[in-house]
């Protein structure tokens, strides 16, 4: 599809990428669990907040240098940032798992 040309084609468009992003959060929360977040120093929020500073952080660079990423590219520093914020929503909203119930098996 070419870009969306009305409300339903920018529907359709945004909902693939909120798709993806569910994806790879419940991708990395298989693989690092709730403790990462819930026992970052300083508290949830606090570790949310460094990871976010680190991110755009590398997206600054990559812009502003015109770098070429080795590891991750600018797309998946994005959708990072985006998982950053629907994790803090689940913090505030005290939805975040506790790491001592978690047995990350469904």
């Amino acid at each position: 599809m070419t870009k969306p040309q009305n409300i339903t084609e920018f529907y359709e468009v945004t909902e693939k990428y909120y798709g993806q992003l569910h994806r790879v959060l419940v991708s990395k929360q298989r693989d690092y669990g709730p403790g990462n977040i819930a026992n970052a120093p300083g508290g949830p929020l606090n570790g949310l907040r460094v990871r976010i500073y680190d991110k755009v952080s590398r997206i600054n660079n990559l812009t502003e240098n015109d770098a070429k990423p080795e590891n991750e590219s600018l797309k998946d520093s994005f959708l990072d940032l985006a998982n950053y914020a629907i994790i803090a929503l689940l913090v505030l909203d005290n939805k975040w798992p506790d790491p001592k119930e978690w047995n990350g098996i469904s």
